[in-house]
């Protein structure tokens, strides 16, 4: 596994486009079923589960789509999860920060299974669909989101890598990053990998002088 730093675009969007096709090859991800959109309305819909927490699932949206999508879904009254990077660009006369989003073409939104939800949803200008296989969709694992989040709040180093979902899986014991879950591969035991499966997508970060325990 070869990682790659944030700051380098081309690279990593290279990456990250590779990973797409090897996902799309395979058809995508797989979970409960949601159906199809045909003439506006979705069929084979899961039923509703009284009582249910809403979920995490992820969404595809169109090139640069990213914050439209996520600015709709959340008037729409939607938690969304729009995983940023801030990268600084200099020209000869000014320099500026711009966000962009880490994974592009992806987002994950919030939300209880029900036919109105996915209605809405999908019913957003820029969102192509959710992340599916065979007309199926999977929840993304809270732990996954959070771990996530925790790392793009604590503002740490990382590294774009190849999709990884083997490994020895340990935990971050102690510190800000306490709790972060990942993977260790073979030959990058320095290294922690944290892996988003529904779009197939990791991140690495270095663990050296972290406490950890097998998960």
């Amino acid at each position: 596994m070869h990682c790659i730093r944030v700051a380098t675009l081309h690279q990593r969007d290279a990456v990250q486009n590779e990973a797409k096709s090897r996902r799309d090859s395979n058809g995508g991800s797989y979970g409960i079923a949601v159906g199809a959109l045909t003439g506006g309305t979705l069929s084979r819909l899961p039923p509703a589960v009284a009582g249910a927490l809403p979920q995490w699932f992820a969404v595809e949206t169109r090139n640069r789509f990213e914050k439209k999508v996520a600015s709709q879904l959340n008037q729409k009254g939607f938690e969304v999860f729009l995983p940023l990077l801030t990268e600084h660009h200099t020209w000869s006369d000014r320099q500026k920060a711009i966000s962009i989003p880490l994974f592009p073409g992806y987002a994950f939104v919030h939300m209880l299974s029900s036919l109105d939800s996915y209605r809405a949803i999908l019913q957003t200008a820029g969102l192509i669909r959710f992340v599916n296989f065979g007309g199926t969709v999977v929840a993304v694992p809270p732990k996954q989101i959070d771990d996530l989040q925790l790392l793009l709040q604590e503002k740490r180093s990382f590294s774009l890598c190849p999709f990884v979902h083997t490994g020895q899986r340990v935990r971050i014991r102690g510190g800000s990053l306490h709790g972060l879950e990942g993977i260790v591969v073979e030959h990058e035991k320095e290294k922690l990998v944290i892996s988003i499966q529904s779009i197939q997508r990791s991140l690495a970060i270095e663990i050296k002088g972290y406490e950890l325990e097998l998960v």
